[in-house]
Parts: C-alpha cells; structure tokens; sequence
C-alpha cells in the first residue's frame, strides 16, 4: 500500500511541475500566433528579425532588412519585439 501512495505522489510531483507548466506555455504560444497582425515586429526561431507584412492560415510574409521578404510558418515565429523593451 505504502508503495502505491508514493507512486501516485511522484505522478502527482511530475504533472504539476513538469507536464501541466508545459501545457499552458504551450497554450499562451498558440494564442500569441493566433494574434498576430500586420506591421508587428516579430522574431523566428532561426534568429530573424522581421516586420509582418501579410498573415495568412499557416504562414506570414516577413520584411527583413534591405527590403527581403521571406515567407514563414506560423510555426517559426516565437517572439514579438517591443522596440522599448526588447523581446517579451
């Protein structure tokens, strides 16, 4: 019996400290892609720098510097740049 109660602690240890805080970055992420808008700047995964130009279901034209536009993944975009403050 005492074996059973320290399996159910350790299973409880492990979901709210490693799976449920994974969860809702996962959660706040989504959100964060689902609202993103023309003319913010944001930053990829790959270390780009860009301004949103157009957003689409799946993917978003990105201007970077010297005029380049390239075409991301919703995916890719994991920050949004504040000017003031940095990457947030």
């Amino acid at each position: 019996m005492d074996q059973l109660i320290m399996l159910l602690l350790i299973l409880a240890v492990f979901y709210f400290f490693m799976i449920r805080p994974q969860m809702k970055k996962q959660k706040e992420l989504k959100k964060f892609r689902e609202s993103l808008q023309k003319d913010d700047k944001v930053l990829t995964i790959g270390g780009i720098h860009g301004k949103i130009l157009e957003v689409n279901d799946t993917n978003v034209l990105l201007s970077c510097e010297g005029g380049t536009k390239i075409r991301v993944e919703k995916s890719a975009i994991t920050n949004s740049i504040d000017p003031n403050l940095g990457a947030r």
